[in-house]
């Protein structure tokens, strides 16, 4: 007779709630949409709630990237087919994915969400799509429309690389520990290579100055770059030199970078 496992605790200092809802997981795992050719990763599997019936959708491949060595051994116990790689996903090398189209979920610990989806979008170049659950702020701004309170520069800069869309919020109550906010879901689908930034240092350079002062005039914060170039710019897309950072659409960011 084996002894039973001793019950992890979640570690605050990771981020760790491990979602418990065999319903919410499901949705999650019915968005990334399964093939028998597919190569899937998922982000802090913690205790394998989403592991279980992505092996059980049968991809074609399948890894784990798991920091918490515990929970590491564990996975490699009860699913030993599952290819688990110990490693804090903000120090992945997101370009070795590159060889082979994948899928990439995950839920994320709120603290690095929005680095990792930052990384995510901008380096794994054939990604096919993500799906990725993450406090409903961070939601909310990855799916917002230019002009609106929400948009900001992680909006900016992943719609450059993928459309976005809001799947479903997910409650406190599914998790343990419980977190102190909501959740959501949110599904990135890449945009075509060609519509991507050809200088991404530019564009990050240009959503970082733009929105550490999001609340001044772009002519404000723009000022020492200001030139005849960039005024026509600005003419030609019907922009106020008046507006704000949030008022300008994900291309328009693109364009911009390439005079700044």
């Amino acid at each position: 007779m084996t002894s039973e496992r001793p019950r992890h605790r979640a570690k605050k200092s990771l981020g760790q709630n491990f979602l418990q809802d065999p319903n919410v997981c499901r949705r999650i795992v019915d968005a990334i949409r399964i093939e028998p050719d597919d190569y899937i990763i998922e982000i802090g599997p913690g205790q394998g709630a989403l592991t279980g019936l992505i092996a059980g959708a049968g991809p074609r491949r399948f890894t784990v990237l798991e920091m918490d060595d515990s929970l590491a051994l564990r996975l490699e116990e009860d699913f030993p087919d599952v290819e688990v790689v110990r490693t804090d996903a903000l120090e992945f090398d997101w370009e070795s994915l590159n060889a082979a189209s994948c899928k990439i979920v995950g839920n994320l610990p709120y603290n690095v969400a929005s680095k990792l989806i930052w990384d995510i979008v901008s380096r794994v170049h054939s990604l096919s799509l993500g799906v990725f659950m993450v406090q409903h702020e961070v939601a909310m701004r990855l799916t917002a429309d230019p002009g609106t309170k929400a948009f900001g520069g992680l909006t900016a800069w992943v719609r450059n690389f993928a459309d976005t869309r809001y799947l479903f919020k997910v409650p406190p109550t599914v998790f343990k520990p419980r977190p102190k906010v909501d959740s959501a879901v949110v599904g990135f689908r890449p945009l075509p290579s060609e519509l991507w930034p050809d200088d991404p240092e530019a564009l990050s350079r240009l959503i970082k100055t733009l929105f550490q002062k999001r609340r001044k005039q772009l002519s404000t914060i723009l000022k020492q770059e200001w030139n005849e170039q960039v005024q026509a710019w600005f003419d030609e897309e019907g922009v106020s030199p008046k507006a704000r950072p949030e008022n300008l659409t994900p291309e328009q960011f693109q364009g911009l970078s390439r005079l700044i």
